[in-house]
């Protein structure tokens, strides 16, 4: 408390002496408190309070531009603070009605070496703040390059951080987690916990014509924006009018509320298409995993694992067991050199494509097309047209798209920056026009975008299930620390649900992609119940159930993933910790699927089914780890368990470590 009071007693000692008071603004709930102001020199800064004590201490603002004089000395010409209250409704998602209520704070600036001028925008909403830059249209600033955004977050608390090392082409790395001191530089959301227990986690929202912000340490506990840098080392080339992204800190007393956060949603535009009908979360399945495995092979030859013979039979068992689509990778030719014609519109030997999508539709199950870039977005963007026209034709109207290409794309840009952003965008635009909905691998990151291209579905951007197949893998621990940093930017792609854990099951030989045979060890580090669990803790509305329909076949457990809805009208997170466990509780219509996972730790885990309907019978079923479950020796054992439940029932589970539950609940019939 004495370090508490003496931070506070010399962050308002010094905002009296050098500070003017631009403007305060605080949320609906009068718990964040904003500030911003400006010192005698003109120098720019904002901080954040939770109440009285101090979360971002004051914290600099400005630009440097290319060839012009920097922006960082101004003067205020007028500031004014108005709320705003609307509830809304996404066509699908974790729940159906978001609440988006604010205050916000206005600031007109202009530049005390000239006449350019800059607003900056800052709201605070009950689970966070957020501001952004607008520059006007003007006569003193036309057109301008960005150098360098300096943005800080003077962060109060040398606070533990869960991170991953920004490299400006890809977030597939396992999380670290120090002390905000140790960290040099890394990508967002970047989320923090301070000693007692205040979540903060810092991102981007409505990131549009514009780089990725990465987050560079200074000294200490403070941090500063570090744009994506072009080839030329510029940052942004922009035109007035013209407004940033905004730069978002979601806030939280504990980690579930965390989790439950709208605000990088409610800071995007509405929705730019008018009919959503043709918008239909899903679960798939695909022949990936076996291709992972090294079972099958992306390109042609005697492994090739998209025949019309696999496709077939991969067709029917999706309607045979409730699962809506089916994920071809590798229909096509062209895997030696990507970019090419071949590599988009002309089918494999032993692919009939137009017999395939056919079948399909008269099976009613959906074709997810392919488009593996290479990176070559020249090639991608001359064909994708083509592609599109194709997939509509045939009825296709989902594509999971790829941008393997760890060093930037072929023309030397990154897929982070301004060049990235604009891509993927005019991607999805483009994909809109076709009526085709859109999943993502090595993408931009989300901030929130769907919310205005609701086809933009779902994405990877971090270290998905298939690193399981071939390599050391991802740690339980791993897959706990999603949910509190890559998954608050929106719903991931991770291709949950293996259920041969351990590989046991598999008797052939295996490659990997050069065609050597791949060596033995290799598994994932989870029981088999929390691959149930994972379906529905990490969100996705193209859910992937990714084991080969081999090890699905007649196994009870299947069950669950049959039963599995994508699309929530409410979702309740029930209880969590960063990176150690969480429990999340999500209704379709009158049913409710729970999902209870923890990390490399063995837990019990209780709580009241009090968000079900008073007065009414349900059905449990779980699914869960059995008392001989143990994920390195045993990971396969599970039990299901029946029982009558109500709104004042508490469940009480018995999580292996590593392990999880998956529970269905459904209302009794009267």
């Amino acid at each position: 408390m004495r370090v508490f009071a003496l931070i506070l007693i010399v962050w308002l000692c010094q905002a009296c002496a050098t500070e003017l008071s631009v403007g305060k603004v605080s949320s609906p709930n009068n718990q964040l408190h904003a500030l911003v102001q400006l010192t005698k020199s003109g120098e720019l800064s904002y901080s954040v309070n939770n109440k009285t004590k101090p979360l971002i201490l004051p914290s600099h603002l400005g630009f440097t531009l290319q060839k012009q004089a920097p922006l960082e000395q101004f003067e205020m010409l007028s500031a004014n603070v108005k709320s705003y209250k609307k509830q809304w409704q996404v066509p699908w998602g974790e729940r159906k009605n978001i609440r988006n209520e604010y205050n916000e704070l206005f600031v007109s600036l202009k530049d005390l070496r000239s006449e350019r001028k800059m607003n900056l925008r800052l709201r605070a909403y009950d689970d966070g703040v957020a501001f952004r830059f607008e520059f006007p249209q003007q006569k003193a600033l036309n057109e301008f390059v960005i150098m360098d955004e300096k943005t800080d977050f003077n962060l109060a608390e040398n606070a533990t951080s869960w991170w991953i090392e920004a490299d400006y082409d890809s977030y597939e790395k396992l999380y670290k987690q120090t002390q905000v001191a140790e960290i040099k530089q890394v990508q967002t959301p970047f989320t923090v916990r301070n000693q007692d227990g205040t979540l903060l986690s810092i991102h981007e929202a409505a990131l549009t014509d514009y780089a990725s912000m990465t987050l560079k340490h200074k000294t200490g506990s403070q941090l500063t924006a570090e744009l994506v840098p072009w080839q030329d080392g510029s940052k942004v080339k922009a035109k007035v009018p013209f407004r940033t992204p905004w730069r978002t800190v979601q806030i939280a007393n504990d980690a579930k509320s965390l989790v439950a956060s709208d605000l990088l949603l409610n800071l995007n535009e509405p929705s730019k298409l008018t009919d959503t009908s043709w918008i239909k979360p899903m679960k798939y399945i695909g022949i990936w995993w076996g291709i992972h495995l090294g079972v099958h092979t992306w390109k042609e030859g005697e492994r090739h694992g998209a025949t019309t013979e696999r496709a077939m039979q991969y067709i029917d068992f999706a309607k045979q067991h409730n699962v809506q689509g089916v994920l071809f990778e590798g229909w096509n030719k062209g895997w030696e050199q990507w970019g090419t014609r071949e590599a988009y519109l002309v089918p494999s030997d032993d692919f009939d494509l137009e017999k395939v999508a056919n079948y399909a539709k008269q099976q009613g199950v959906a074709i997810i097309g392919h488009n593996e870039t290479g990176g070559n977005i020249a090639a991608y963007e001359s064909h994708v047209e083509d592609i599109f026209s194709i997939y509509s034709k045939l009825g296709i109207n989902t594509v999971k798209t790829g941008y393997v290409a760890e060093q930037g794309f072929s023309n030397g840009e990154h897929h982070q920056g301004q060049f990235g952003v604009n891509h993927y965008r005019k991607i999805v635009e483009l994909a809109a026009k076709y009526k085709i909905m859109l999943n993502a691998h090595e993408p931009i990151k989300d901030t929130g975008i769907r919310r205005t291209w609701p086809n933009m579905m779902t994405r990877e951007g971090a270290r998905g299930g298939e690193y399981n197949a071939w390599s050391e893998g991802n740690s339980a621990d791993y897959t706990m620390t999603l949910p509190f940093t890559r998954l608050l930017a929106g719903p991931m792609d991770y291709t949950p649900g293996i259920f041969d854990v351990d590989f046991s099951r598999f008797d052939g030989q295996r490659y990997d992609w050069q065609g050597q045979e791949q060596k033995a060890g290799y598994r994932v580090h989870t029981t088999l119940a929390r691959q149930l669990a994972n379906m529905v803790v990490l969100y996705s509305p193209l859910q992937m159930a990714a084991d080969m329909i081999e090890n699905y076949q007649g196994h009870p457990a299947f069950k669950f993933i049959e039963a599995l809805d994508v699309d929530y009208d409410d979702t309740k997170i029930i209880d969590a910790e960063v990176a150690e466990h969480i429990t999340v509780a999500r209704r379709a219509n009158q049913r409710w699927f729970i999902g209870s996972a923890t990390n490399k730790d063995a837990r019990e885990v209780s709580f009241k089914l009090d968000f079900l309907t008073a007065n009414t019978q349900y059905q449990a079923t779980i699914y869960q780890d059995a008392k001989d479950t143990d994920w390195q020796d045993n990971p396969e054992a599970y039990q299901v368990v029946t029982q009558m439940v109500d709104h004042e029932t508490t469940l009480h589970l018995t999580l292996a470590a590593a392990g999880g539950a998956a529970i269905i609940i459904e209302p009794l019939n009267d």
